[in-house]
């Protein structure tokens, strides 16, 4: 189904690939003013194309979500070029995978930084917006791992639990302003991320009897999936443009899994 938000400005973190970059560009199609975001230089040529192809009003701009200042000159110039901010979606993440043991304190306090610090430093200069606008909506990317930790990765469990406390709380204390604050949970799809845990964990995983190869890890866990196929951007595309439009005005402090029965809870 599409949607109309001509007129309407959404504002993407982590847009320049993967699942921001397919939000991206169903909200471009959906007629938004966007503003993309991304600390990658890359944000610029994704803008770029989907204006060329959409003629969609962009602003990309290249940030990092973990500075406070920086967060803040984010979302005044969205409400400079635009005039208004209507939907913001915290998408951007990171993650490495390693044993507990030789994990760097570094990688698990980035990794908190950037998927539980960095969204909550995003909903709240939203928020400030949309209180004054007296609506709105803020959608959360958590993950399957904010419903059930998974081996080798404790501070990306951790980091998107965290979200779903965020997404909930953040429900209650905004809901007298119109504001609804929702959360999903991607399961395995498609992108350069799942390139790299394919990789990795196909790397640790491994043993004198069983070696994964480029894939082949990836293809044993979708076989578990009830759907039987990996996800692609475009289908958490689909959920998110649900979750900002008014089809979901009555839906807050929800966190949804789009995994293809993955995880079912």
């Amino acid at each position: 189904m599409n949607r109309n938000f001509s007129g309407k400005t959404v504002v993407i973190t982590g847009a320049c690939r993967g699942i921001g970059a397919g939000i991206a560009e169903r909200f471009a199609r959906d007629g938004a003013n966007l503003v993309m975001v991304s600390n990658a230089e890359r944000i610029f040529e994704t803008a770029a194309t989907l204006h060329n192809k959409y003629g969609t009003e962009i602003l990309p701009l290249q940030i990092d979500i973990t500075d406070e200042t920086q967060v803040q000159s984010l979302y005044k110039q969205a409400l400079e070029k635009f005039g208004s901010v209507d939907v913001s979606i915290q998408n951007a993440g990171v993650i490495t995978i390693d044993s507990f043991d030789s994990m760097p304190k570094a990688d698990f306090e980035k990794v908190l930084a950037v998927n539980t610090t960095g969204v909550w430093l995003c909903c709240r200069e939203a928020a400030k917006i949309m209180v004054k606008q007296k609506s709105g909506s803020l959608i959360n990317t958590s993950s399957g791992q904010g419903r059930k930790g998974f081996i080798y990765t404790p501070h990306y469990a951790a980091s998107k639990m965290g979200v779903i406390g965020i997404t909930q709380s953040l429900a209650l204390e905004l809901a007298p302003h119109n504001i609804t604050v929702n959360a999903f949970c991607p399961g395995i799809i498609e992108s350069e991320m799942w390139d790299y845990n394919d990789r990795v964990w196909g790397e640790i995983l491994s043993t004198d009897e069983k070696r994964y190869g480029k894939g082949e890890l990836m293809a044993e866990w979708v076989k578990g999936i009830p759907l039987k196929r990996a996800g692609q951007p475009d289908d958490v595309a689909g959920l998110v443009a649900f979750l900002a439009s008014d089809d979901a005005r009555y839906l807050t402090g929800q966190t949804i899994n789009i995994d293809g029965g993955l995880i079912m809870s």
